[in-house]
């Protein structure tokens, strides 16, 4: 039998723990594909476009953004969760990663398994707006009016399983109050609808709502973060506002094929949050109503863990399981 002295043993775990294989000191030396499961011009594929091409110029190499739409984003996840594990292949994750896997038992990836979290990139505020006609001024007297008028009230969302649908549900569920969900395909329509009048109320992505809300066509009455926003100060959270465990926020994160080399991870995280820190990135976020986040690999690690128990029993709740 071998036998190591202590003094050795120590000697070798230094070793090992400092060893850092060749390709991973390298990377990237070639450009780096970031995928996204949402059309151009949406909140994840500005965070992707803006925060991939600062960090491109810090990492000293490309990093393309590819759109790849359908399943609720899901065919993305899937392709990059049998991507090889290099670094060269990286996803655009969010709370619809979370949803669909409350939702739906067939998917042929688990995003909590499947994906190494990087850094949680950015965030955009939810408003819920309604109508001036519904005649409601807070959210405790909307609340009022739909218990005492169940389901006449109707809420409109970007679709079945959206985060804006998640958002009315985990309301429903919280004040305790039965409003009418009324799908739609993508947010201008349901904006259009709640314009119009043949819709009462909304939460609503900040960017969409922000001129209507100032011209006075519709009526904000809270923000759904945990806390208040720098676009409305003035707003009290949904917390604040009468609905104590409140919290929808939508968000987009870096993520890895899990298995890719930690120093990967790592380099990729601090190229990341260099990149949200920089003037430039924060002014092209701040313009479109984003705002950065950044953090650790465990941070978003974290987060991701509490998202997919908050959407897990929202699903549960309102018997939306598949």
């Amino acid at each position: 039998m071998i036998k190591f002295s202590r003094a050795a043993a120590l000697g070798v775990a230094v070793v090992a723990a400092s060893f850092v294989p060749a390709h991973a000191q390298d990377y990237p030396t070639a450009p780096v594909h970031i995928i996204s499961g949402f059309s151009a011009g949406s909140t994840a594929d500005l965070s992707a476009r803006v925060v991939g091409a600062k960090m491109g110029q810090i990492l000293g190499q490309q990093f393309v953004v590819e759109n790849r739409l359908g399943a609720a984003s899901s065919l993305a996840a899937a392709a990059v969760a049998r991507a090889p594990k290099d670094g060269y292949m990286l996803y655009i994750g969010s709370a619809a990663n979370l949803i669909n896997a409350a939702m739906t038992s067939n998917l042929t990836f688990d995003f909590v398994k499947d994906f190494a979290p990087v850094t949680l990139l950015t965030s955009t505020p939810t408003v819920l707006v309604v109508s001036p006609e519904l005649g409601v001024k807070s959210v405790k007297e909307l609340i009022a009016l739909a218990k005492a008028k169940p389901d006449t009230v109707l809420f409109g969302s970007s679709g079945v399983a959206s985060s804006t649908h998640m958002a009315l549900e985990l309301f429903k569920s919280l004040a305790e109050v039965k409003i009418t969900h009324v799908p739609y395909s993508g947010s201008p329509p349901v904006i259009t609808d709640l314009l119009g009048g043949r819709i009462h109320g909304y939460f609503s992505p900040a960017s969409g709502v922000m001129g209507h809300i100032a011209s006075g066509k519709l009526m904000a009455l809270a923000v759904t973060d945990a806390q208040r926003s720098a676009i409305f100060p003035d707003l009290p959270t949904m917390i604040e506002a009468g609905v104590p465990g409140f919290e929808s926020v939508l968000w987009f994160g870096l993520v890895a094929p899990a298995g890719t080399p930690q120093p990967i991870i790592d380099k990729l995280s601090r190229a990341a949050n260099e990149a949200l820190k920089s003037e430039d990135v924060l002014k092209s976020l701040k313009a479109q109503s984003v705002a950065a986040i950044g953090g650790t690999p465990q941070d978003f690690s974290r987060y991701i863990d509490a998202e997919a128990k908050r959407w897990t029993s929202v699903v549960n709740s309102a018997g939306l399981k598949k």
